[in-house]
């Protein structure tokens, strides 16, 4: 288990607190105690996390999404769709902290905060020169990861049929 992780902490202040429970008087289930928190952490250490690869193909999807809302000047569409970016990478962050990959993530930034000011500004140029950004930026980093077959572009096609782009 990964040790900066929420429930890292809350099952080592449930761990301890069983520790000074049983060392309080509590000695006749002590042992029974340290089961149940021996159990509770095997538990959590095979509970699912998503990999690096979910958390990125998410961000491909919005990274697409972003285009086509940006395109039809869906700027609400747009703005949000950029924010999901920004919390999936903070996702990354705590959740795949032990992937060295992580470490590049600050390529990202610039280019998602040059293209939030575009969206805000609602500039059509200045958006399509911030996705320009933004993907480059992705393929910066995936050189730098050494993940350089993984080359990302703008968009030819929607992610999804069902999902209207036009902004109202």
């Amino acid at each position: 288990m990964k040790r900066n992780t929420p429930v890292f902490f809350l099952i080592s202040a449930f761990t301890c607190a069983l520790t000074l429970l049983s060392a309080c008087g509590g000695g006749d289930n002590s042992a029974q105690l340290r089961a149940q928190a021996d159990s509770l952490n095997k538990k959590l250490a095979q509970t699912y996390r998503p990999g690096l690869g979910e958390f990125m193909m998410g961000i491909q999807i919005h990274h697409a999404k972003i285009w086509y809302a940006g395109k039809n000047q869906n700027w609400a569409l747009a703005n949000f769709e950029v924010g999901e970016i920004k919390e999936t990478l903070e996702d990354v962050k705590q959740y795949c902290n032990d992937r060295p990959e992580v470490k590049s993530l600050p390529i990202i930034y610039p280019a998602l905060d040059s293209l939030s000011s575009a969206i805000k500004a609602k500039n059509l140029q200045a958006f399509q020169k911030g996705f320009i950004l933004l993907t480059k930026s992705c393929n910066d980093c995936h050189q730098t990861t050494h993940h350089e077959f993984n080359v990302i572009k703008t968009p030819e096609t929607p992610p999804f049929t069902n999902q209207e782009f036009k902004g109202k």
